[in-house]
């Protein structure tokens, strides 16, 4: 059985629907209402689910590291994210922009690059991120360094800008990362263009 938790901080609503101790959705947003919504469209069709009240230890844990990352820090953390009923190139795409460091974004074209494909398609999986802000959607920016589009959370470009710029850290020089597809390049968060 898959449980659904919810929990209200500050203006954001957090939920989060987990399995035993696998983590099958989490999002954020301003609305109750909206933020329900979220996870359970992003649930398989044939897995029971229930609303509980009261929040697990593990339902506590992943809203504290939610909190964090929302706040621009640096965090780590080891839930396990239940994937298995994604594509296998969304799995590709989902674990490799999951190593974008804080103070860090990248582009379509570069995540496509690493994993294949091309830059709309990792743009797709990007609107339908399942695990917004555990894996950073929101370090995902257009190749030309604007903003880009936003559906995470309250899919909005305002808020993704705020949560980039919560994550600045000063960092001058690109850099990259090994992930299981290859390397994928970053630039720093002041990369970005103002707009």
């Amino acid at each position: 059985m898959i449980y659904v938790y919810r929990q209200k901080i500050g203006e954001m609503w957090l939920a989060a629907a987990i399995e035993d101790e696998k983590v099958w959705t989490t999002t954020f947003t301003t609305s109750e209402k909206e933020a329900l919504k979220q996870v359970l469209g992003s649930l398989p069709y044939n897995k029971p689910f229930k609303s509980e009240e009261k929040s697990s230890a593990i339902a506590e844990k992943i809203f504290e590291t939610m909190e964090s990352m929302l706040a621009g820090e640096n965090v780590s953390w080891d839930f396990k994210l239940e994937h298995s009923h994604l594509s296998k190139y969304a799995q590709k795409v989902l674990d490799c922009l999951a190593k974008v460091l804080v103070g860090y974004v990248t582009t379509y074209k570069e995540l496509a690059k690493t994993v294949g494909g091309g830059p709309r398609a990792v743009g797709q999986i990007m609107a339908r991120n399942p695990f917004p802000p555990l894996i950073p959607c929101h370090r995902v920016i257009k190749a030309d360094f604007s903003i880009g589009g936003y559906g995470g959370g309250m899919g909005n470009v305002k808020l993704k800008r705020a949560l980039l710029q919560r994550e600045e850290r000063g960092f001058e020089k690109p850099s990259r990362v090994k992930t299981e597809c290859g390397f994928l390049e970053l630039f720093p968060v002041g990369f970005l263009r103002k707009e």
